[in-house]
């Protein structure tokens, strides 16, 4: 079968039928669509451009041999980013990795910025401040337990609903909700402390 010309029109739930039947074409048009934001999520967890690379690779393997236990009533995404939230928290906990950014990918040397908050108008102290406190809320969240840090950069980074992210974490609404308010509490805890 050909790839439909209407491809980009196309539901996450179409192509996964169509790699399903074998085309590599949607294959190809899964990791197009999501090779990005589950990169992007993986980055952000483990801070290391390389190893990010590497556990989106093996989410992307991990998802598309187990596509076939994808359930279309569910979305495409909470799935696929429940791979790779996985993926990445076995890393961290094999590694025993604490580290957590909310940058962006980094500079052409490889080395992450601080958290930037704030805008352009900003007078070069302001912009300092801007930088400071930035640093210290991804010091914060980097303290952490894997999946405080999931909720928090899920919720607050990605603006993904509570009941997405229950479904990309597989637990309870009550339970991603309570994470969240008990990850709140300890940022602000753990600013507090900066500050003193």
């Amino acid at each position: 079968m050909k790839a439909p010309l209407d491809l980009k029109d196309a539901t996450d739930q179409q192509v996964v039928e169509w790699a399903l039947d074998a085309n590599e074409w949607a294959y190809r048009d899964l990791v197009r669509r999501y090779e990005r934001p589950l990169f992007s999520l993986i980055y952000r967890m483990v801070r290391d451009r390389e190893r990010a690379e590497d556990l989106a690779q093996d989410a992307f393997v991990k998802a598309l041999k187990a596509l076939k236990t994808y359930r279309p009533q569910y979305k495409f995404s909470s799935w696929i980013f429940k791979i790779a939230n996985n993926v990445a928290i076995d890393h961290l906990r094999k590694k025993e990795l604490d580290t957590l950014s909310l940058d962006g990918p980094p500079d052409e040397t490889g080395q992450l910025g601080p958290l930037q908050i704030g805008d352009r108008t900003e007078s070069p102290l302001e912009e300092m401040e801007a930088r400071e406190i930035g640093s210290g809320i991804e010091d914060a969240i980097a303290r952490m337990r894997p999946e405080y840090q999931t909720c928090i950069l899920l919720r607050y980074v990605d603006g993904r609903p509570y009941e997405e992210i229950a479904e990309i974490m597989e637990l309870p609404l009550g339970t991603i909700k309570t994470y969240i308010h008990r990850a709140r509490a300890e940022l602000k805890g753990y600013l507090t402390e900066e500050k003193e």
